[in-house]
């Protein structure tokens, strides 16, 4: 490659040596026409080469320099045009050649074709992007590191990847894996039980890869996905462990293995009894005889210190005794007794689920406790049995399950496990796993942290409610030594927590490899005893351990593949950089003497930032005659003749430019463009006087001719112009008719001036110079010109048109007075009216009242029409009731109406308007008024129809107590009930049934609102009337639109208020109106909320505020463990259940009716009745609950 590039830099050299010098001076015998040149590259519309400019943003805050080269271009530009020639000093001055080779610019400057400063950052800097980017970024580009998860030794264990919220299942899980026997259960189960149970399958995958994964971490989606949990919401690690050990018992009895089968049972699973005995027999009741299976024991801690006064106070005796006496089936009265919990057989694993959480009555709320709790690293259970054992039954802690935070309903699980292999202990904390030594928590013994995925340090004494207390002989505490029992003297090491919420210990194996148990007791460790025992080591399966291989060398194949990656990026972003800088430096063209060529500078700029950079390209800084030209000089460079080599040899492409490619022709061209420039703008100026004069209707001798006025200012307004532009053009196009003579004056636009007759042919050039086939844009229009006959008759009889309908609106608004001010007129009992729809008589109004720009063309339809559309067609009845009236100051008046209501209007405005607006007047839909002598009638009115506001409750109470007469409406034809009662029922039925509609709920901080609020409250929406969105978008204050539907019930209704105000639920006072919304079980329509109501509510303050995730968690909690009752028996025990015990089966079904919900109730009632069949007293019971709608479900069946 060295060889071939010293060959072809020979070559270039030797062709810059046949190279003749250019003479001093090019003669030509004549200049070439400007037009005649043409340039090939593009320009916008200030003429500038487009596709060359970079954003200036270094320089944008700058203040702009002169061109110091302008004056000096324009001379030599000037000389070339008048001497015909151009001079070698021409094209260096015009090339800027002579410009020096700039040392240290700041940026790169683009009026020196010498300067290479910029291109690339100082020795120390770094760009935000390219190859000049800082290393650590160009490494953070290529994605995360595979090898930063690698696990270092199989000597630690490896975490679990925390998905949102799944801390409690890790820590679980972990607890589980740490347990020997049952991760050598879990792999022996056979791999088509696998295939059949997906939970089983992903739990052995799981424990596979902690195994023997090559990674720190594992990922638990799988697993978590198969248990149908939700990442982020989080749980309680004791009620996980529960359902877990549960389900996987279920799973588990499908499998063929004896010991798979029952590992649950023979690690996880004791027995107790609720053991009632009689103080004056001393016989036990028949329910103490039953074992009921536990997975673990929970022990309440509030106001005890330790595990042990946990346990006494579990299996402490309580005596029964007066009102709580107990009635002895031998003795046959209520006799005083003793009631108890005795552990009847003890599991293998035996787990401690301390009752950290208790519920406040008076605050409603759950509270975590704090306060230390001792327990021992080892404890003596033979003595706790129901029958004592004669030998030690001792457990060893085997790991702690920690609970971080304050609150009960939110913090992070964390779990301490002992090694049962090497009795070290370690902290797993989703990801990242330390070792924490010889003891639970850290303290004396060794705190070497193992590598994780994150590298953080694990500081062991900053949580530090937990503490160690040691007994033994280094560390003496007599306050916390502890002897396990009278047979066991040595010191047992005991440790303190604030924040432990779990105690899992082991029990430990007698010197002959069994384990101690207790006389009743019959417990298992390991599976048999023989294969999995502990303390022996874990081996996969073949079919998991060929999983696990594969996914252990896809992982150490994308770390290997990554590593060479990087290495080869960064060596590549070295070669690169170590390159740009070499041919820079070879950059600068040192003499006038040596060869040299141009280069793009945007490419330039390109393949100094590029990490991988295109083929040369001087495509654009090349002319038409494919030569440099003088309008180039600013994008682009003088490159010497060794840096161009290196450059061309590497990426090929060109064109190549050499030394002697300046194109004349262009620089001609250039010349002839500012000589026409500057005679354009010399002439412009003057015309500008002109135009200036015209403008201000100043007289003109000579011939005139007219132009737009409007092109003429805007002709004006325009500055800094070179040449002609597109904007030029059509000086008269707005002044010419269609027939093309000259348009009247009184036409739209067509505003015109007078111009001098010089005026008028420099902008008569310009035009056609831009567009020379626009004839009518250019058309002349001397000052003799006439208009345009036709356009003016035309003009004239538009004018006409426009007088004759003033007229004919003049005339609506004076026959019509009263209906066009909307004024509300008297009505009597002896008079005719008709009938109309308020929205063609606001039609009509509009249509009337508008004049000038205002004027719309509003088509009224026929009066004839409107009529029709009023009638139904199968009763040739009326199909709109009349407005109502009401009595004001002793005379009768039609009550306002917010609907598209009717409307009456005398019998004179309807003959005049059938007359003007095409209706029969004998076909109108006539009235009269008619006095009802009913005061009962009128002082019994129904909601919707009291007045709202104060004048109409004046109103209101003149007319029901000043007179006894309802004055009523009698149509003929008649109004029609039945069309109009069908039309009622089916909009109601459409207003019932809404959804995702919004309402305004305002939150009042005083016992009375704001009169605004009530108002809007109070009125009755309308869901037919249309608002505008300013309407619609109205605030109260302190208020938020909420998007419900029909269904919604107050409660969630109170949620969405409590998650918006903070208002408990229990303080809420819900408004509407006047009226107060109580209760939770209706739904909104039920309480007649449609869409569009405001709700205003107010804050009681009588309960304590709480948190709402406190309620969500009791309700999802509830909701649990009705699913969990259902799915506790099956559909024939249930049945049997309740036909043997009706009356109490239907009482728990009635209990958990009451606690759980809307859609639980409906779903409960309705799978009792139809499955169970509940006695028919049940069935009444279960229908008198839940909303109305789901009443009359259960009611349909």
């Amino acid at each position: 490659m060295d060889a071939e590039l010293v060959e072809m830099e020979d070559e270039i050299d030797a062709e810059v040596d046949e190279i003749e010098p250019p003479p001093a001076a090019v003669t030509f015998s004549r200049l070439f026409d400007a037009e005649a040149v043409l340039h090939n590259s593009p320009r916008d519309k200030k003429g500038t080469k487009m596709g060359h400019h970079r954003p200036a943003t270094r320089s944008k805050n700058k203040r702009s320099k002169p061109d110091d080269n302008a004056d000096t271009t324009s001379e030599i530009l000037g000389r070339i045009l008048l001497n015909g020639e151009v001079t070698e000093d021409d094209i260096n001055q015009l090339y800027m050649i002579l410009k020096p080779v700039c040392q240290g610019c700041r940026v790169n400057t683009k009026d020196n074709p010498n300067c290479f400063c910029g291109l690339i950052p100082p020795p120390n800097g770094s760009r935000k992007s390219g190859l000049w980017q800082k290393t650590s970024e160009i490494v953070n580009a290529l994605g995360p590191d595979p090898s930063e998860d690698l696990r270092e030794s199989f000597d630690a264990p490896a975490g679990l990847k925390n998905l949102g919220a799944t801390c409690y299942a890790n820590s679980i899980l972990q607890c589980l894996f740490m347990n020997k026997s049952f991760r050598n259960g879990v792999f022996s189960i056979e791999p088509e039980v696998l295939k059949e149970q997906p939970v089983l399958d992903n739990l052995a995958r799981l424990f596979a890869q902690l195994h023997s994964s090559n990674k720190a971490f594992v990922d638990p989606a799988p697993f978590i996905q198969s248990l149908e949990l939700d990442n982020g919401v989080q749980q309680d690690s004791h009620e996980f462990l529960t359902l877990l050990l549960s389900l996987l018992e279920r799973c588990l009895c499908r499998s063929k293995d004896v010991n798979a089968r029952t590992i649950v049972q023979d690690l996880f699973r004791g027995g107790v009894s609720h053991t009632t005995k009689c103080s004056k027999c001393g016989n036990e009741s028949e329910a103490s005889s039953k074992i009921e299976d536990f997975y673990e024991l929970e022990l309440n801690i509030k106001g005890l210190k330790s595990l042990d006064e946990s346990l006494d106070d579990l299996l402490s005796i309580e005596e029964l005794e007066g009102d709580n006496q107990y009635l002895c089936e031998a003795c046959v009265t209520r006799v005083n007794a003793t009631r108890s919990i005795k552990l009847r057989s003890l599991p293998a694993v035996l787990n401690f689920q301390l009752k950290r959480c208790v519920f406040l009555p008076n605050t409603t709320m759950k509270k975590k406790i704090t306060s230390a709790f001792c327990f021992p690293g080892e404890i003596n259970m033979a003595q706790r049995l129901s029958e004592h054992s004669h030998k030690d039954l001792i457990y060893d802690l085997s790991a702690v399950l920690i609970h971080k935070g304050s609150a009960a309903d939110s913090g992070h699980y964390t779990a301490h496990i002992k090694d049962e292999n090497i009795g070290d202990w370690w902290e797993f904390d989703d990801e990242q796993v330390s070792k924490l030594g010889q003891q639970p928590f850290g303290g004396s013994a060794s705190t070497r942290e193992v590598k994780t995925a994150k590298n953080e340090p694990v500081d062991h004494s900053s949580s530090a409610k937990e503490t160690v207390v040691l007994v033994d002989e280094n560390h003496t505490d007599s306050g916390q030594l502890h002897m396990s029992d009278s047979n066991h003297n040595s010191h047992v090491k005991t440790f303190s927590s604030s924040d432990a919420y779990m105690l899992m210990y082991v029990r430990r194996q007698s010197k002959g490899g069994e384990a101690t148990s207790g006389q009743s007791c019959e417990m298992k460790i390991g599976i048999n005893g023989s294969v999995y025992r502990q303390g022996t080591g874990s081996s996969l399966p073949s079919h998991l351990s060929e999983e696990v291989g594969k996914s252990n060398a896809m992982y150490l194949k994308s770390c290997e593949e990554y590593k060479s990656k990087k290495e080869s990026e960064l060596n590549c972003i070295t070669e690169r950089r170590q390159e740009v800088r070499s041919v820079l430096s070879e950059a600068p063209v040192q003499s006038l003497l040596k060869p040299y060529f141009w280069i793009s500078t945007d490419w330039l700029r390109q393949w100094a930032d590029s990490i991988i950079p295109e083929n040369i390209d001087n495509t654009t800084i090349q002319c038409l005659h494919g030569k440099v030209p003088v309008s180039m000089t600013s994008y682009m460079k003088r490159l010497s003749a060794e840096a161009w080599t290196i450059l061309f040899s590497k990426y090929d492409g060109g064109p190549r430019l050499s030394k002697d490619d300046y194109c004349i022709d262009c620089i001609f061209e250039t010349a002839n463009t500012k000589a026409r420039a500057d005679s354009y703008r010399d002439q412009r100026s003057l015309m500008k006087e002109l135009a200036e004069a015209a403008l201000a209707r100043e007289c003109f001798d000579g011939k005139l001719f007219y132009i737009s006025k409007t092109w003429l200012q805007q002709w004006l307004r325009r500055k800094n112009i070179e040449s002609p532009c597109e904007a030029d053009s059509g000086p008269t196009a707005s002044i010419r008719c269609p027939h093309g003579d000259l348009m009247p004056e009184l036409g739209p636009s067509a505003k015109r001036i007078l111009v001098p007759e010089n005026l008028w042919h420099f902008i008569h050039e310009n035009a056609m110079a831009v567009k020379p086939d626009d004839v009518v844009g250019c058309s002349a229009f001397p000052s003799e010109s006439d208009p345009c006959a036709l356009c003016s008759i035309e003009l004239k009889e538009a004018v006409s048109s426009e007088d004759t309908l003033r007229e004919f609106k003049l005339k609506q608004r004076q026959t019509h007075e009263k209906l066009a001010m909307n004024k509300n007129m008297a009505l009597y009992q002896d008079s005719r009216y008709y009938l109309l729809p308020s929205s063609w008589l606001s039609k009509w109004r509009s249509y009337i009242n508008a004049s000038g720009k205002n004027a719309v063309s509003v088509e009224l339809e026929t009066l004839d029409s409107v009529v029709d559309m009023l009638m139904c067609k199968e009763h040739s009845r009326l199909l709109e009731r009349p407005p109502d009236l009401l009595w004001k100051r002793g005379l009768i008046f039609q009550k306002a109406s917010a609907t598209d209501a009717l409307i009456l209007i005398t019998e004179d405005d309807w003959k005049l308007l059938c007359e003007d607006w095409g209706g029969i007047a004998s076909r109108g839909i006539s009235a009269r008024i008619e006095v009802n002598n009913s005061l009962e009638d009128d002082i019994v009115a129904p909601f919707e129809e009291m007045p709202s506001s104060e004048e109409h409750v004046n109103i209101h109470y003149e007319v029901n107590l000043g007179s006894s007469r309802r004055p009523i409406v009698k149509t003929s034809p008649p109004v029609c009930e039945e069309c109009i009662g069908e039309r009622e029922s089916t909009e109601l039925m459409r207003k019932l049934n809404y959804t995702n509609e919004d309402i305004c709920v305002c939150f009042v901080r005083g016992k009375e609102p704001p009169k605004s609020i009530l108002e809007a409250s109070g009125s009755i929406s309308d869901p037919n009337r249309r608002t505008s969105k300013r309407s619609r978008k109205a605030t109260y204050g302190n208020s938020v639109n909420l998007n419900v539907s029909g269904s919604t019930s107050i409660y969630q209704l109170k949620m969405m208020i409590w998650e918006s105000f903070g208002v408990v639920k229990e303080n809420q006072i819900l408004h509407k109106g006047s009226k107060v919304i109580d209760g939770e079980t209706d739904c909104l329509a039920d309480r007649n909320i449609f869409p569009g109501d405001v709700l205003w509510v107010t804050d009681s303050k009588i309960h304590e505020n709480r948190d709402i995730a406190d309620e969500l968690s009791n309700s999802n909690m509830e909701k649990r463990e009705v699913n969990n009752l259902l799915s506790a028996f099956s559909r024939n025990d249930l049945g049997l259940q309740m036909a043997g015990h009706g009356p109490f089966v239907y009482k728990l079904f009635s209990e958990f009716l009451f606690y759980v919900g809307d859609n639980h109730i409906l779903y409960i009632t309705y799978f009792s009745i139809s499955t169970f069949g509940v006695p028919s007293e049940a069935a009444s019971h279960l229908k008198g609950k839940g909303t109305k709608n789901q009443k009359k479900f259960i009611e349909n069946g």
